[in-house]
């Protein structure tokens, strides 16, 4: 997966969108959407006209996200059980789009500080994201257009030994989305849905701004670049997207 990937034009005479129609209609799932990511994404689609599922494992905390971001519905699912996952897919229907943002991160002192715990919430995030991508998949496919978009890390191109937990998860959804991405291109006549890594350094918002103003979080980025990165990806073709790779900084 990277940036200058080719992927061959639309045969069918449709654009999988880029044409001006945007996200607006589009019915996009934000797994992941209690973080502060999550709230910047729902929002900006929201804003954008888009219809936003916002799914978390915490009622309490969708409920909050509910304040903050009228507008959006909200679904309480273990994305980590496949049975509840399915059943997700089957009670929202028709889907153009697929946000993941479940994740987090987790570090330890070099090899030997790599922990089953932090393993375990690490692969959390492969998981869920080989989950719902299969259970939306015929949805995205029906999609006249479709978008997965996950975010990755910058740290796969260079791992560590603190940190190699967390970037073998993080390989591991890239290489699933490069598989996703094939399977776009296989399954469609003409290519309408797209396939999408989102790498940064590391996120930062307001509130960890407010938290520790005297940092100034040099290559982070805000969670509102990665909101319009998000939205804009009904703005481009498909045949522009499927398969790339983006630093967003």
């Amino acid at each position: 997966m990277s940036e200058d990937q080719v992927v061959s034009a639309p045969t069918d005479g449709s654009d999988g969108a880029g044409s001006g129609g945007g996200a607006r209609g589009r019915t996009v799932v934000v797994a992941g959407a209690t973080s502060e990511s999550g709230v910047a994404a729902c929002a900006a689609l929201v804003a954008a006209g888009a219809v936003v599922v916002a799914v978390g494992s915490s009622e309490e905390r969708l409920a909050a996200l509910a304040e903050r971001v009228p507008g959006v519905s909200t679904a309480v699912c273990d994305l980590t059980d496949p049975a509840a996952v399915t059943s997700l897919a089957e009670a929202t229907g028709a889907v153009d789009g697929l946000v993941h943002l479940v994740g987090g991160w987790v570090g330890g002192d070099g090899i030997t500080g790599q922990t089953d715990e932090g393993w375990a919430a690490m692969e959390r995030s492969f998981r869920t994201l080989r989950n719902t991508v299969r259970a939306l998949y015929p949805a995205l496919v029906a999609s006249p257009a479709g978008r997965v978009v996950f975010v990755s890390s910058v740290s796969v191109d260079a791992p560590t030994a603190s940190g190699a937990d967390y970037t073998a998860a993080k390989a591991a959804s890239e290489s699933w989305l490069r598989s996703l991405a094939d399977g776009f291109a296989a399954d469609q006549a003409g290519l309408r849905a797209a396939a999408v890594v989102f790498a940064v350094k590391a996120l930062v918002d307001e509130r960890m701004r407010a938290a520790s103003p005297e940092r100034r979080f040099p290559g982070f980025t805000d969670v509102s670049t990665l909101a319009d990165a998000v939205v804009a990806l009904w703005d481009s073709p498909a045949a522009e997207l499927n398969g790339t790779r983006r630093v967003l900084t």
